[in-house]
């Protein structure tokens, strides 16, 4: 994603810094020293404080197009489709992207505020979701948005070290689902 207005090499230093964060998060997840990312980048701690001021702002930009794919892929599967399964998959697609980086789990709640396309759009969709799920009498009516992601968190943060995560976190979105429906 390229940031409008930014000169050219600033440009340049903001995707040398995207590229070694992400490197580096895949390699020793998300809470090493930012100052090895810059060092990484071949630029100084300042130049990516400029740009990104915060570790959330950082995670949420190497985040941004696996949110977008998660968001993108629910909303394509429409709107006719079961709300209880469109929640389903929505949660177990967000809890695998969010357990691609050891310790974005923990942070995930701030890192969708930051406001990125991605975090946005993860918010909006998810948000859909639960409205859903709720008018349609499936999900209690008092759960919120913020409910799911500290869950979805949860899940994430169990299954960061499994070495296939994808049938335990159905697994865990389903006891999560079972303990917001309706009675």
């Amino acid at each position: 994603m390229i940031e409008a207005g930014l000169r050219a090499d600033a440009e340049r230093n903001r995707q040398s810094i995207l590229v070694a964060a992400e490197e580096l998060f895949l390699e020793r997840g998300g809470g090493i020293p930012l100052e090895e990312v810059a060092k990484r980048a071949k630029v100084g701690i300042g130049t990516l404080y400029r740009r990104f001021p915060t570790r959330e702002s950082l995670l949420a930009a190497t985040s941004n197009e696996r949110f977008l794919s998660v968001a993108e892929t629910s909303c394509a599967r429409g709107r006719d489709q079961d709300p209880a399964d469109a929640m389903r998959q929505f949660l177990e697609e967000l809890a695998i992207n969010t357990s691609v980086y050891q310790s974005l789990a923990a942070s995930l709640g701030t890192v969708i505020q930051h406001g990125t396309p991605g975090c946005m759009a993860i918010t909006s969709e998810g948000q859909r979701l639960l409205g859903r799920t709720q008018e349609a009498g499936i999900i209690r009516s008092d759960a919120t948005f913020d409910d799911i992601i500290c869950v979805v968190s949860a899940i994430a943060i169990a299954v960061e070290k499994d070495t296939a995560p994808a049938s335990r976190v159905a697994h865990l979105v389903d006891l999560l689902l079972n303990g917001m429906l309706v009675r």
